[in-house]
């Protein structure tokens, strides 16, 4: 049995969810999810709780179990606190700005690079060096900061480049002159 899949997940107190076929909805103060889960899972809501069971032992079933549990309590999370990923900007001139909803990345191109959140994300910059991507979807906030890291990765030789906050990236020694 999937030690993750047999857990219960508690609803708190403000958050509604509904499930219609094979479709949950969560709302709660941070918005509303929709998700369309696997219909062979089992998926019982009862007593301020939500359990999800698989029908047989086989392994697709086993692989979905703890998965449809951990996307739904993902969602219950989300609504009631919401995620957050920070990304830190290193290199000089680098550096970012916030025109409206819109993200302006200056890296050393030679165009500005304007990334746009989706509905139900937003970003904010505490410093022209911190970016902090903020919702309730858990995967679209890591999506998004996955993007804006894209836009100039980390490099080995010196570091310069976005990247998450806390990340360690590997240095490379380069050339050694004589």
């Amino acid at each position: 049995m999937s030690r993750i899949g047999k857990m219960p997940i508690e609803i708190p107190q403000g958050v509604e969810v509904t499930l219609q076929d094979n479709t949950i909805t969560v709302k709660g103060p941070k918005g509303t999810l929709v998700r369309e889960l696997h219909p062979d899972m089992i998926i019982e809501i009862k007593d301020g709780s939500v359990t999800v069971t698989r029908p047989s032992d086989n392994k697709e079933h086993r692989s979905l179990h703890g998965l449809t549990r951990t996307l739904i309590a993902n969602m219950v999370e989300g609504v009631t606190n919401g995620y957050q990923r920070n990304l830190e900007i290193i290199g000089v001139g680098y550096r970012a700005a916030k025109q409206g909803n819109d993200l302006v990345l200056t890296m050393g191109y030679s165009h500005p690079v304007v990334i746009t959140p989706q509905e139900g994300l937003e970003i904010d910059v505490p410093a022209p060096t911190k970016i902090t991507v903020r919702g309730a979807d858990k995967e679209a906030v890591g999506q998004l900061a996955a993007n804006i890291r894209n836009v100039r990765p980390p490099e080995p030789y010196l570091g310069k480049g976005i990247r998450y906050e806390g990340e360690r990236v590997i240095r490379k020694a380069g050339k050694t002159g004589r």
